[in-house]
């Protein structure tokens, strides 16, 4: 068509062959451009008496005022110049959440009532957009998205010792509107690893974007859809923790996500260039090297224009942000089971145990924890919350979970069991404590303590004291020794009640015959 607008990057290849003594027809075989548009183009050039340097410097939204021919019925027209002249604002207010192409002509025709209609006003701004593609930006509001992907190409630290190396990922967020980037090294694509990398991007930034758009990555998106995606439930958390929305790109829809893979690219260029040859043994180490040539990368102009990610950001997008949450998002890890017989659960991290109501008891039941917390629920109802505890086959009990005749097992320890054992008789007290010392778990032992000590209710506490001793004589610690002592009267037995002694005899055989 004849009225199609050139691309600027094939602007800047006719004006740079030109200039280089590249004949007309030469560049029109090169850039595959008719002959008599590259002439017109050249005219422009010539018209407008610039040098190649101050021709490369402007941007692509400059140029596409001085070269645009579409309109070259008016291109003279004093109407059509004041309109060109608004057109870099009209576009930068576009990016604004709100600003519509009908506000801003209703603008315009109350300053300029004789100014053109607004068929014809939306034309000249879509014809200055497509002139002025390359500038990715212009087709995002301020503030409105934050895209984010892993890079294909990982990092590797090495193990110094071995000198192995292991590859990493790494995390790349970029801002729609500004182009603003961030970049961290972890160490898998885990929910974990995503989650934290994507709140420090939202740190970084200094604000919250109105939604957050991932590729179809399995710790973000649990099922993808043309339509609408299942997030994953640890991702959603985190999005409603920070009030942001997740809008997945869609499957096999590169130009969702053409942003970061755009990003991406460059990343390659400006900070893995910058990272060859050197070696890291720990991520903290690596990102602290990846963090300067970020800056490098933000603060550097864009291709041809004068003003660079960073800047853009300061001046568009930073205020369009939301307000970050002060507090950070604690990543919950979560596990089904199954509630035991005891009323408790164990957290197999941990091998630790938690209670939970009785009444529970049987049940399947999710448990969410944190570093510093335990939840647990029962069909999205909080029935049980604890202080993660790290000690290993321990108990953590909340006595109101426990049924009223099972709550009087809270007071075991070995401390009480000894106690009440040296209110009974001293010997008793030392048979308590070989019980307990018998036991690989102390826990284990506490019924056999109770078991024992009950017997000073039933027979007194001298025929119990008397059992304990026949007991450790035998090197026997449980309760049913004692028992069977007792019930035999074992322990009434006198000094002259006892068998005599076998005299020795060479017919005799002794005991280390049977062993």
């Amino acid at each position: 068509m004849s009225n199609k607008p050139i691309k600027m990057n094939r602007l800047r290849q006719i004006i740079r062959l030109y200039c280089q003594g590249t004949g007309i027809k030469t560049i029109h075989g090169m850039v595959g451009i008719s002959r008599n548009t590259i002439k017109k183009y050249v005219r422009v050039w010539h018209t407008l008496g610039i040098t190649h340097e101050e021709f490369s410097a402007r941007s692509d939204s400059e140029l596409a005022i001085l070269f645009t021919t579409t309109v070259s019925k008016t291109a003279g027209s004093p109407r059509m110049q004041i309109l060109e002249s608004m057109l870099p604002e009209i576009s930068k207010r576009l990016k604004k959440k709100g600003v519509t192409r009908e506000m801003l002509h209703a603008e315009y025709i109350e300053k300029y009532p004789d100014g053109y209609g607004r068929s014809r006003f939306n034309n000249a701004v879509h014809t200055y957009l497509q002139l002025s593609k390359p500038v990715m930006h212009i087709d995002h509001k301020a503030g409105d998205k934050k895209y984010i992907d892993f890079t294909g190409s990982k990092l590797q630290l090495t193990t110094s010792q071995e000198d192995t190396a292991h590859d990493v990922e790494v995390f790349v967020a970029i801002l729609g509107c500004s182009q603003l980037t961030y970049v961290e090294a972890v160490e898998s694509q885990r929910k974990e690893d995503l989650i934290k990398a994507c709140e420090n991007a939202l740190h970084y930034f200094g604000g919250v974007p109105g939604a957050i758009v991932p590729d179809n990555l399995r710790s973000a998106v649990t099922r993808g859809s043309k339509y609408e995606a299942i997030l994953n439930d640890e991702f959603a958390s985190f999005a409603e923790h920070y009030a942001v929305t997740v809008v997945p790109a869609r499957v096999y829809k590169p130009r969702d996500k053409a942003l970061v893979e755009g990003a991406v690219k460059l990343i390659y260029r400006s900070i893995y260039t910058r990272l060859e040859g050197r070696r890291f043994s720990y991520l903290e180490s690596l990102n602290s090297a990846i963090r300067p040539a970020l800056e490098i990368h933000n603060n550097k102009p864009f291709s041809g224009r004068t003003y660079s990610r960073r800047e853009q950001f300061e001046e568009v997008e930073r205020d369009a942000l939301g307000q970050l949450n002060p507090l950070r998002y604690e990543v919950n890890k979560q596990v089904m089971i199954t509630v035991m017989k005891n009323g408790y659960i164990r957290l197999g991290e941990d091998i630790h145990y938690y209670s939970v109501p009785y009444t529970y008891i049987g049940k399947k039941v999710k448990v969410l924890y944190t570093s510093i917390a335990v939840k647990v629920y029962y069909q999205y109802t909080l029935i049980a919350s604890h202080r993660r505890v790290r000690i290993k086959y321990r108990y953590t009990t909340d006595e109101t979970h426990l049924a009223s005749q099972h709550r009087y097992l809270t007071e075991w320890s070995p401390e009480r069991f000894i106690q009440q054992a040296e209110a009974i008789h001293d010997d008793v007290a030392r048979y308590i404590a070989k019980v307990l010392e018998h036991k690989v778990y102390p826990e284990q032992a506490y019924k056999s303590c109770s078991g024992i000590l009950s017997f000073a209710s039933r027979v007194g506490a001298g025929r119990l004291a008397n059992a304990c001793r026949w007991a450790d004589n035998i090197g026997q610690y449980n309760y049913p020794v004692i028992e069977e002592i007792l019930k035999k009267r074992l322990d009434q037995l006198q000094a002259e009640d006892e068998p005599a002694a076998i005299p020795a005899h060479n017919n005799i055989r002794g005991k280390e015959y049977y062993q």
